[in-house]
């Protein structure tokens, strides 16, 4: 089993007000930089191999955790397409009964001009497999919907009703991957501490 530990970039200012950010590549905010200066890695996740997202917030993320990433193009956050700048209240509000159906699809859920979560899964699946293979313990600094799609994978969720496990902000998620490169959730929510 490999190890595969995964967290979240620190808050930018459309996480702040709630914007679905998608493929926008804001920098982290004021507080964001401030948290993620101030974060340190759980003992499970030091002296890994790490991969970031070829987005800007995940980098100074990486940046800010004083970790030497390599950019990771499928790692990239789901594509949330014509939704992408709009909070899900208002687009609930624009549309109720559309919303209701889109939700409804649980990992087939594919915004318009944007990416489903069960694509998302497509894309990470090679990357798995090849870290499997390596076999080289590594981290991630990537996205809430690319979390979102391997808690999924993990744990057989359908993106219907609540996840099986509440994914925190300023946590790292610990995943093992079998010689496939299927992962498995170890533990979740472990604290960045100061």
């Amino acid at each position: 089993m490999t190890v595969f530990a995964v967290l979240r970039h620190a808050p930018t200012a459309w996480n702040e007000a709630g914007r679905l950010q998608g493929r926008c590549d804001p920098s982290l905010s004021q507080r964001g930089r401030a948290a993620a200066n101030h974060w340190s890695l759980p003992d499970e996740a030091v002296g890994l191999r790490w991969l970031a997202s070829p987005l800007h917030r995940a980098i100074e993320t990486a940046e800010c955790l004083l970790l030497t990433a390599v950019t990771e193009p499928a790692l990239i956050e789901m594509a949330w397409g014509d939704w992408e700048g709009r909070t899900l209240s208002d687009l609930r509000a624009a549309d109720p009964i559309g919303m209701r159906e889109m939700e409804a699809r649980g990992l087939d859920l594919t915004p318009p001009g944007g990416e489903s979560p069960r694509s998302v899964q497509a894309r990470l699946l090679p990357l798995l497999a090849r870290l499997a293979a390596e076999g080289q313990p590594t981290g991630a600094v990537t996205h809430k919907g690319v979390l979102r799609a391997l808690l999924a994978l993990a744990t057989g969720w359908d993106m219907l009703g609540k996840p099986p496990v509440a994914l925190r902000p300023a946590t790292l998620h610990l995943f093992e991957l079998d010689p496939g490169g299927i992962p498995r959730l170890v533990r979740a929510n472990l604290a960045l501490g100061r």
